[in-house]
Order: structure tokens, then sequence, then C-alpha cells
């Protein structure tokens, strides 16, 4: 007899995949692998990481072995698609399977080089399931897949070559690829912008519909339009000379053609606001203000008429709001700092929302049926006049224009407030002139449009912020005719009452706000706009009452309040009209420090100023049927933050410091006892450089008179010492005279004797002898008297001649110590004065050393706390970094606990006994095993 067999036992899913694993790795048939690839393919969505654990591996390898056969490559990628893609409701399910399956393709640069080789294929499937394999590998590795793609021999060309392909499928996932590919890496995007990618893009917005038809597929070109060119100078210059911006005025004219058609769907217009909207965005990257390449975008923008037809959408009757607060923020960002264009765009004009069209058959009517403006006035008029609160965003962005309009260019903006000045004067267009908003009483309508006066102020900050020209200028404008009796009030005082009495009314907080910020960034650094602000004396005891006792839930108004009283004491002097030693006590009186700083502090912490840049400034904050939550402008946000310690400190400060303006970034403070000591001093030291002066010149007077009758001295001396020389002369030749007169007497007396001689030799020789001598004796006698008479006589004239010698030199001595003694005198007069310059000079020395040191210890205080931050940061950043590896190695070891488990398990069910020490040595086994297995794929 035959035996029936018993029935085989029943394999569970497991086996049976890893069974298919099995017969994919060692078939040498290509019908046997597509079968198991085939098999595989049908447990994938419900079973993915089974079928990844067995069988991925087995997969890439089939697509390198199997490459040319297209059934059994489609078969693959589909498996591997919905590997990456389980059922929702699978129990394997899991983020995880597709980072390990991310991982898989990109340790291997082959691995996503294999996948871009399909795309040279002309196949369908081969081509779009490598795209989309290619888009979920970068979903969940991206920065790992775009280094390999960015790597692979030819792989941006091959994925941009793609976008020609003429089968929408494959063409939009190829768009799409590239749209994930490049946000953030500048090299890609270098890459793919130099592989003719531009004009791809353009021929697919073409040939889609355009603007104004085209679906969501022209919105993907201009995304990924904008990722190639969002912060990247080198792909917007290639851009621009590559004749690219006439067809962005294409485009935007296609935009502005697609009004005049008839009736379209909603969710054809729909789409065409979305295209529109990324256009513009697109328009937008290229003028960042304060880029490198901003000012030759601009250029280019103008000339090829982009701004007209960029005003055109924005003024046009059939624009949504949103797309006009584009288009009107992109004119902003179009003529900002630029300021050729700011120039030229006030010539342009626009259809005033305020103008309906002209009835039919009137001559001035234009051909569109709306009468033109000038767009300032455009401006203005919806900015100011257009109360319905969906109009917000539209008004804010007019506004942005208009700050745009006359930004960091001074001319233009004396010449706008000049003729806001002119116009309030005059009385012309009290509906769109700002001055005249904001200096007329409020009228019922402040409930139903704050924004009014919101825009108002806000557009009047930003004409005197930081321009002592214009806050001058615009002080000019007072009310009241003094030469009437009128009592003449200012443009300050007028607007000051307005808050007083928008305050005690309990207006619109915003109003209240728009006038606060206005008159703070009015008066800062302004002491003549605090002088005038304190004409009338009873504003700051208002304002004190403002911050003393606030409204139910205030913060905003008492917080302002206070800054203006912060403001207004730091720049007050002791010359204003309230002086500073009577500010203070009221401020420490009836408000006191501790109250002040409070409200500055809250006002500081307040999420709608402290969180500024991240809330959105838009008609989107807005409560159902309320108004938007926008309170401050972006410049006076800075404003507060940049001086809030300074203005928290004021009431610090003593009333005999007064604050000068900032000078080059300086804060210089100046104690006015020490100004008016110094000047005492000053006064002091001119004093006696006057007298010091005076008494030189009656010193040189008398050194001059001293001088002269020196010369007369002198003069004499010499008269005396010729008149001498004269007697000493006369003497010599009397003394001359009587010595002849006496040898004349002699030769006579001895003539005579020889005579009597001769007479008497005769009779009496014997005496001849004793005669003579006594003669001779006689002779010698005289001759010796006359010498010593001639003796005595030389001796007196030489005595009188020394005397006066001596005479002389003691004149001159007398004569030269005067001298000495006088410029001694003037020396030590001017020793004297310039030491006590030197001191001056040294102590201004000494002040100043101390004020850089004080500079330097700041400066290095903030660069200390700037690496200390960059330090936090680097630990912060390492440490995120740690975590992510411990992150990936807690991944790797639960997926060997699962293949443990999973051993074991069935082990168990083939009827194995595994006792402890057998788990640990095949938890030993597998480990080893994994590690062979992670060997086999490096």
């Amino acid at each position: 007899m035959f035996t029936i067999a018993s029935t085989p036992a029943k394999q569970s899913v497991t086996e049976t995949i890893s069974t298919l694993a099995s017969r994919l790795s060692s078939s040498t048939l290509l019908e046997d692998r597509r079968a198991a690839i085939l098999g595989l393919r049908s447990f994938a969505k419900d079973y993915p990481a089974s079928v990844a654990s067995d069988a991925l591996r087995g997969l890439i390898t089939s697509l390198t072995k199997d490459g040319e056969d297209v059934d059994t490559v489609k078969v693959v990628l589909e498996t591997l698609l919905m590997l990456f893609n389980p059922n929702e409701n699978s129990p394997e399910a899991s983020e995880e399977i597709a980072l390990w399956l991310a991982d898989e393709f990109t340790q291997r640069q082959d691995n996503i080089t294999l996948l871009l080789d399909f795309l040279e294929t002309n196949d369908f499937y081969s081509r779009l399931y490598s795209l989309q394999l290619l888009s979920a590998i970068l979903a969940s590795r991206t920065e790992r897949t775009e280094e390999c793609i960015f790597t692979a021999p030819l792989g941006i060309s091959r994925l941009v070559a793609v976008l020609d392909d003429r089968r929408e499928a494959v063409r939009n996932e190829a768009l799409a690829l590239l749209t994930y590919l490049t946000p953030s890496s500048s090299e890609l995007q270098k890459v793919v912008a130099f592989e003719n990618v531009f004009d791809r893009i353009f021929s697919i917005i073409k040939l889609e519909g355009s603007i104004s038809e085209g679906d969501r597929v022209v919105e993907d070109c201009l995304i990924l339009l904008a990722n190639l060119l969002r912060l990247n100078v080198s792909n917007q210059s290639f851009f621009r000379e590559t004749g690219c911006v006439p067809k962005l005025a294409q485009l935007l004219s296609n935009s502005l053609g697609g009004d005049t058609t008839g009736e379209v769907a909603e969710w054809a217009m729909l789409q065409k606001n979305r295209n529109t909207f990324a256009l513009l965005a697109v328009l937008r990257l290229f003028l960042v203000t304060g880029g490198h390449g901003t000012p030759a975008n601009q250029a280019s923008f103008w000339q090829h008429g982009i701004l007209a037809l960029v005003l055109q959408i924005a003024f046009s009757r059939n624009t949504e709001m949103q797309i006009k607060a584009e288009a009107l923020i992109t004119c902003a960002d179009l003529i900002r700092a630029n300021s050729r264009l700011q120039e030229g765009f006030a010539q342009l004009q626009v259809t005033s929302v305020l103008d309906e069209p002209p009835l039919e058959g009137t001559e001035a009517a234009p051909q569109n049926g709306i009468p033109k403006v000038y767009v300032i006035d455009g401006l203005l008029d919806l900015t100011l006049s257009v109360p319905t609160p969906a109009a917000f965003d539209s008004r804010m962005a007019a506004c942005e224009c208009i700050k745009a309009y006359f930004y960091n260019h001074p001319a233009i903006r004396k010449h706008f407030l000049r003729r806001a000045i002119d116009g309030h004067k005059t009385g012309a267009d009290e509906t769109a002139n700002v001055l005249t908003t904001l200096l007329q009483p409020m009228d019922s309508q402040v409930s139903s449009d704050p924004y009014r006066y919101w825009f108002a102020a806000v557009i009047l900050f930003h004409l005197i912020h930081e321009d002592g020209d214009a806050k001058s200028l615009a002080m000019s404008l007072t009310e009241g005719d003094a030469s009437s009796g009128e009592e003449v009030v200012t443009c300050i005082q007028t607007i000051t009452e307005n808050l007083i009495i928008g305050i005690q009314k309990n207006v619109d907080e915003r109003v209240l706000v728009a006038y606060l910020m206005l008159l703070s960034g009015w008066l800062y650094e302004d002491p003549d706009g605090v002088n005038d602000f304190l004409g009338e004396g009873s504003n700051i005891q208002s304002l004190v009452q403002a911050v003393v006792n606030p409204g139910p839930g205030g913060v905003l108004v008492p917080g302002l309040a206070a800054v203006l009283l912060g403001t207004i004491y730091e720049f007050s002097t002791k010359d204003s009209p309230v002086p500073r030693a009577t500010i203070h006590p009221i401020l420490a009186s009836r408000m006191g420090r501790d109250l002040y700083v409070d409200r500055i502090t809250k006002l500081r912490g307040h999420p709608l100023l402290r969180d500024f840049e991240v809330l959105p400034q838009k008609l989107s904050s807005a409560p159902q049927g309320g108004f938007p939550e926008v309170f401050f402008d972006r410049t006076f946000v800075e404003f507060i933050k940049d001086n809030f310690g300074r203005i928290l400190r004021a009431i610090d400060r003593d009333p005999g410091m007064e604050i000068p303006i900032i000078s080059n970034g300086v804060q210089k403070g100046i104690s006015r006892e020490m100004v008016d000591s110094l000047r005492s001093q000053l006064e002091q030291k001119s004093k006696a450089l006057e007298k010091a002066e005076e008494d030189l010149l009656v010193v040189g007077r008398q050194l001059g008179q001293e001088q002269a009758d020196h010369r007369r001295a002198r003069e004499t001396s010499t008269v005396e010492l010729s008149r001498i020389k004269q007697v000493n002369e006369a003497l010599q030749r009397h003394h001359e005279e009587d010595l002849n007169k006496i040898r004349e007497e002699q030769n006579r007396v001895v003539q005579d004797l020889q005579r009597q001689l001769d007479s008497t030799k005769k009779t009496n020789e014997a005496n001849a002898e004793r005669v003579a001598q006594d003669h001779q004796r006689q002779l010698d006698h005289v001759q010796k008297t006359t010498e010593a008479n001639a003796a005595r006589t030389r001796k007196r004239a030489e005595a009188e001649v020394s005397d006066l010698q001596k005479s002389l030199s003691k004149l001159e001595a007398d004569l030269e110590k005067a001298n000495k003694n006088h410029l001694q005198d003037l020396k030590t007069a001017h020793d004297e004065y310039m030491t006590k310059q030197t001191e001056q000079a040294a102590r201004l020395k000494r002040a100043e050393e101390k004020l850089a040191e004080a500079n330097e210890r700041a400066e290095a205080a903030r660069i200390k706390a700037e690496k200390s931050e960059t330090a936090a940061l680097e630990r912060a950043k390492e440490k995120q970094a740690i975590q992510s590896e411990l992150d990936d190695l807690l991944m790797v070891f639960g997926d060997l606990e699962d293949k443990v488990t999973k051993y074991k398990n069935r082990l168990k069910e083939a009827g194995g006994n595994v006792t402890d020490e057998e788990d640990d040595d095949e938890e030993e086994e597998d480990e080893d095993g994994d590690g062979d297995e992670e060997e086999d794929i490096d």
C-alpha cells in the first residue's frame, strides 16, 4: 500500500524571507534571482526590517550584476522604495529602518554612483525609481548623500540633464531632487548653476504655461531657482551676466497679463498667486540690504523695467493683498540705499487706491480708466487712508517702501519733510500728510483705525532719527501767530499734548505707543528738543502719572513713558526750562528709582519687544476680529535694545552731571560744577596772563628807559673820557713846554755862567773850579726839582684818569646788573605761567588716560564675553556630536540584540535547548559575525 506523506510544516514569514534572500544571493540564473526579488517585494511593505536585514546587500548586488536587465532593475528599485516607505500599520515600521538603509547606501560611494548610472538609461522606471530612491536617501542622510553625489563622476551633470526629459513624471522628480539637494551647500549650488540650469528652468516654466497658467511645477521651478540664488553672489552674478534678468521681466509681464482674462477657476487663481509670490521672493533674493552684489542687481532690474512691473502688480485692482504686500516689499528692497534709484523712483506714476475710474467719455481718463498719481503720493494714500483691517499687510509694506525711499539719503529726507511741513501749513491733502495726521486732534476714527497714527509716527520717526538737521527742520514747525496775540505752540508740544490727551482718554494702545516711540527717538541726544519739550512744565507730571498709575495690565505705555522720562532727564541741562536739579527730585519722589527700573525692565522683557525678530509683523498675528499684534517698528526696537542700559541708569546720574551728545561712539559725561570750576580757573589764568603781559610791557618800558639812560651815561662817560684825555694831553704839552723852558733857562743860565766864567776866568782862575762846582750843584738841584715837579704832575693826571675809568666801569656794572635783574623777573614770571599750564595739561592728560583705560577694560570684558560665548557654543556642538555618535552606537547595539533574540527564537523553534552560557556564547558569536559583516560592508 501507498502511504500518504504528512503535510509539510508551514514556513514562517521570517524563514520565507531568509530563504528568498539566500536564493537571491546564491542563484546563478537571472530568472531565479528575479523570482526571489519578486517574493521579497511582496514582503517589503509589511516586513521592512526583516527584508532589509536579510536581503538588502543582495538587492544592491543585483543592481550591479543585473543592471542591464530592465525588468530586474525595475523590481529591485521598487523593493528598495517599499523598504523606505513601509505600511504605517506594519509592526516593523520605524524611522530607524530608513536611516539604516540610507547608511548602507552612503557608506559606499559606488552605491550612489550606481543609482546615478541608471539616469543615463532611457527606461522610464529606471530613471524615475532611481530619482525617488536618491530622494529618500537624501532625506535620511542629507550631508553624506550630498557629498556622494558631489564627488560622483558627472553626478550633478546627470541630474541636471534629466530636466530635459520630456516625460513629466521623470522631469518633475528630478526637479524635486535638485530642490532638496541645493538649499544649503553653496558649492553644490555653483556646480548646478554652471550646468545651464537657469535656461532649463525658464524653459520648463514656459512649457508649463508661465506664471499665469502654470501649475505646481512652475512654483517648484521658482523654488529651485531660489535655492540656487539665495546668499550666493557668484550664482547671482552668473544669472545676471547670462541674460536671465529679461526673462524675469517676461515672467512679471505674464503675471500682469493674466489679470485681463475672464473667469478663472479658484484653484487656478490660487496657483497663480502662489507662482507670483514665489517669483517676487526670487527677486528679493537679489536685493539683500548691504549685500555685495545688491547694487549691480538693483541697476540691472531698473534697466530692464522690473521696478515698474512690480509697481503695477502692487497697485493693480486685481492683485490680492498678500501679493500687493510682497510686491511693495520688493520695491523697497530694489531702491533701498541706492541714491540714483531713490531719486528716479519718485518720478514713477501709479494708480491711487483712493481714485475711482472716471466716467466713460471723459477726456481726462487714461487708457486704463484710472487716474495716475506719483508713486510717493500713492504710497501715502495707501498707508494712511485705507482703514480696512484686511489691507494691513499692504499698508505695512507701503510704509516700508516709503522708508526705503529716503533711507540713508539726507537730501530726499529733508525734501520729504519740507513738503510735509508746507502741506501742513497750506492745509493741502490733509489725509496723506504725516504731520497733519499727528498734529491734529484725535477724531472718532482713532478707535477704528489706530494704525493711521501709528504709520504716520513711524514715518516721521525715520525722517528725523539720528539726523540733527531734520530734527531742527521739524522743530521749526509752529502753530499760532505771536503778532496777533496767539500762543505759539511747537510741533513737539502739540504731539506731547495729543499723547497726554490720549492717555487720559485711554485710546488704543497702538496710538500711544506710536507717539511715545516718536518722542523717545526725537528727544534722544537732542538737548534742543528736550528744552522744547520742557517748555510746558506740566508734561513731566503727566508722564509720571502714566508711569505710576498704568491701566489694567498695561506694560507698554508705562514702560515707554519711563523711557521718555529717562531720555528727558538724561539730556536736560541746568539751563533747561525745567532744570535737571528740579527734574530729579520729581522723578525720585513721585515715581522712585525702583518703579522706574521696574517699568523699563518689564518693557524690555515684554514678548512684543523681546521676541520682535521672530514674531510676524503681519495681519496673521491678529486675533479673530481684532487688530494685528503689531506695536513696534524694527528700527525703534534696535534703538531701545542698543540704549537700554544707558536709559536704565539715567535716573542714577547726579543732577550736576550733564551728558552731551555722543561723539564718535564715545559717551563723555562732564560735571557742570567741574565745567564751571575749570571755566573760572581758565578765567583766572587768562587774567593772570593778561597781568603778566601788562607787567612784561611795564618791565619792557623800564628796560627801554634804563637802556636809554645807559646809553646817555655811556655817551656822558665817553665825553668825559675824551675831556680827560684832552686835559692829559694838554698837561703833557704844558709839561714839555715847562721842560723846554727849564732847558732854555738852564741853557741861558749855563751861557750866563759860561760868560761869567769866561769873564772871571781870567781874573780868578784860582777860584774857577770852586765856582764851577757851585754852579754845577745849583744846576743839578734845579734839574732834580724840575724832574720831581714833572713826575708829580704826571702821577696826578694818571690818578685822575684811573678814577674816571673806575667810575665808567662801575656805571657799566650797575647797568648790566639792572638788565640781569629785569630779565630774571621776566623769566620767573614766564616760568610760573608755563608751570601752571603744564600742570593743567597733565591733569587733562591723566583724565584722558583714565578714560582710555576704562574703555580698554570695557573692550577687554566684551572680548572675553564673546570668547566665553564662542567656547560655550563649541562645547555645545561637541556635546551634540558626541550625543549623535552615542545614539548611533545605541542603535547598532539595539540591532545586534534584536538579531540575537531572533536567532535564539529560531533555535528554540527548531527544538534546541538554549542555556544561559550558550546565550552568552551566541551573543559573542553574533557580535563577531556582525563585525565580519561590517567588514564585508566596508
